[in-house]
């Protein structure tokens, strides 16, 4: 019997689906990315083997609050759990666990993300796991724009795809690590340094 690909306009769809150890297409704040169970090596081994992914890169992960951060061991210090606290901001974290490997493919760092889009963070609040969310394109082509794309792209492949129309953001989000005291950005995006100091002051 031949798969049938679901086409929904509701995130919480996907819900079961991740459950269940699935690969779905969401659009994040950035993006359409693909989504997975971080936990799950399989399922993260599945989306390097779909996307062609270069398995050195490890995938940005996604989490629904700093507390999460305790499924890998991490404690992060005051600086990081301040940035981790601006939404859509990413945090490159230092992790020396081998069991998550998978994860960090040996670089022994792991990027984080609270997510800024609120029908994302509450999914994640409903699942008791991180999600990995690289870009929904295999590598070296551009980024799915919309839902046709990503179903050109990756068709059966992936059970489930969230229409939330054309993705007008062009900016990625900013990618940034703290070493010593200082805030080193390594991707400068829907953040300026100006931006991070700023917010910074405030919180």
């Amino acid at each position: 019997m031949k798969k049938k690909t679901v086409i929904s306009k509701n995130i919480f769809d996907t819900e079961r689906f991740l459950k269940d150890g699935k690969p779905v297409v969401i659009k994040t704040e950035t993006l359409y990315g693909i989504l997975g169970n971080a936990l799950n090596k399989n399922t993260v081994e599945y989306i390097y083997k779909i996307k062609g992914r270069n398995t050195n890169k490890p995938f940005i992960i996604l989490i629904s609050s700093i507390s999460d951060l305790k499924n890998f061991g991490i404690a992060p210090n005051e600086i990081e759990r301040r940035l981790l606290s601006l939404k859509g901001l990413t945090v490159v974290l230092d992790i020396n666990n081998p069991k998550f490997r998978y994860l960090h493919r040996g670089t022994n760092s792991l990027a984080f993300r609270i997510p800024a889009k609120e029908n994302l963070l509450k999914l994640l609040g409903r699942l008791d796991f991180p999600l990995v969310a690289p870009s929904c394109n295999p590598e070296g082509k551009e980024p799915a724009k919309n839902i046709e794309e990503a179903i050109k792209y990756f068709g059966e492949k992936i059970p489930i795809y969230i229409d939330e129309g054309e993705n007008l953001n062009k900016k990625p989000s900013t990618i940034v690590k703290i070493k010593g005291s200082q805030i080193i950005i390594l991707r400068e995006g829907n953040y300026t340094k100006q931006d991070l100091f700023s917010l910074l002051k405030k919180l």
